[in-house]
């Protein structure tokens, strides 16, 4: 079945990571892994693969719902800069932050308030806190790491969510549950969603230095309180894309024109059925009426904006493509399914759900990818529970558990790619950084798993 590549259907990814680490550089990383993919799927074809996948990926639903809703929020993200929306929420909330915690501790707060969907998470609060936790000479991978471990934990165990819809969805489909009762299956799972629950509990013990600096997050600190550097070196570029969109001189703005748009963005997201598409195109479009009728910004510069704002997630958008490309050509290479297969003989019903959890978290990790890889592999992991007869409430809590662990650890997940655009660091140095905090999650993780 799964085992026609054989060990081969591990060299694309293990290319990717090693040109990684030694590069640092993501988007080269994924089109030589890609490059290599092909090459082992077929030498004959090269091409055609790549002219096939790449139409694939670029067709793609999911693919596309994330260029416009990455697109929209870069553009949302340019108004609020360029009407002093921003500037005026940067220096009201500045008069309550008085430490470094303190600004940490806020960030992490955003992050449980904006809980509807991770990527607002990611880009609302990195965008909007980078200003003001520089001024306590915090790296910004620290808010890097900060945000993205409060956006896909807090969506995930918060059941009002895009995630839980997806889901619930997805287990449905699957027949472990009669249509309609899937969010409620997602519902009970829960409390067993540890990656998740202890993810977002470590950051404040991290901000507040009850769990301290380790390795590289050590290493940006000292350089941010020896050097001042914040951003760090060869992230410069990043910082750049925002700050060529600078706030218009004079420009009469309010507390309110910030608050507004995201109370809207939330808000209308939730009316809409958690559908976070929808709920930017009303915001976008409300907020630009906003602001031609106070007349904060003139029709020609409202929509050079706009379109400012689109080139800022260009590069962003350009990784996120090629990871998906890159678990296109994994998928023809059977990855997820090898890796199940591998394991499936070894698990019992009391050890699945450690296993799951081990497996979600390399196969997503492998692939960059969390919601395609639950397409494939819910499926075959409630099968797996079925037949074993193992609790399939757990389960589906380690499937979870496994899949954000995945995408924390990943450099080039939707979500480190996000977050590190939004907090100014490449999505390696975000990634490296974060990395050991992760690594303590899962552990305590996997050893829950172990004993329950």
């Amino acid at each position: 079945m799964a085992e026609s590549y054989g060990l081969w259907a591990l060299v694309p990814t293990a290319v990717v990571l090693l040109l990684a680490v030694t590069t640092h550089r993501a988007l080269e990383s994924l089109l030589v892994g890609i490059l290599v993919g092909v090459l082992i799927i077929d030498p004959s074809t090269i091409l055609t693969q790549l002219a096939d996948k790449s139409l694939a990926v670029m067709t793609d639903e999911d693919v596309a719902w994330i260029i416009l809703v990455c697109s929209l929020m870069g553009s949302l993200i340019a108004l609020l800069i360029r009407t002093g929306a921003t500037r005026v929420f940067v220096d009201r909330v500045a008069v309550r932050v008085t430490t470094r915690a303190k600004a940490l501790l806020m960030s992490w707060g955003l992050g449980v308030a904006l809980f509807v969907d991770d990527y607002l998470n990611s880009l609302a609060v990195g965008t909007s806190m980078g200003r003001i936790t520089d001024k306590f000479k915090t790296p910004r991978e620290m808010l890097a790491y900060v945000v993205d471990s409060t956006a896909a934990p807090i969506s995930v165990i918060i059941p009002i969510s895009t995630w839980a819809v997806f889901f619930g969805v997805l287990l449905e489909d699957a027949d472990v549950v009669p249509k309609g009762e899937g969010i409620w299956l997602y519902v009970e799972a829960i409390p067993y969603m540890f990656y998740a629950w202890i993810a977002a509990l470590m950051v404040p013990l991290v901000v507040s230095g009850y769990v301290p600096l380790i390795g590289p997050m050590r290493r940006a600190q000292i350089r941010a309180d020896e050097s001042g550097a914040c951003i760090p070196p060869g992230a410069e570029h990043i910082a750049k894309t925002y700050q060529a969109i600078q706030e218009k001189e004079g420009a009469e703005s309010s507390l309110w024109l910030f608050i507004g748009p995201m109370a809207a963005l939330v808000g209308f997201t939730w009316y809409f059925d958690l559908d976070f598409l929808k709920g930017i195109y009303v915001t976008l479009a409300i907020t630009v009426m906003l602001i031609l009728v106070r007349r904060t910004l003139t029709l020609e510069d409202t929509f050079n904006t706009i379109i400012d704002g689109v080139k800022t997630m260009i590069e962003p958008l350009a990784v996120l493509v090629c990871a998906f490309l890159l678990k296109e050509v994994n998928d023809g290479l059977q990855l997820t399914e090898l890796v199940i297969h591998w394991v499936s003989p070894m698990v019992t019903a009391e050890t699945l759900p450690l296993m799951v959890f081990l497996v979600m978290g390399v196969v997503a990790f492998a692939t960059g990818d969390n919601w395609g890889v639950f397409v494939i592999s819910i499926p075959i992991v409630t099968a797996l529970a079925g037949n074993l007869g193992a609790d399939m409430v757990l389960v589906v809590g380690a499937t979870l558990s496994g899949s954000t662990f995945g995408s924390h650890a990943c450099f080039y997940s939707d979500a480190t790619v996000l977050t590190a655009q939004a907090t100014g660091c490449t999505p390696f140095q975000h990634a490296y950084t974060q990395l050991p905090y992760a690594l303590i999650a899962a552990a305590l993780t996997a050893l829950l798993y172990w004993l329950i």
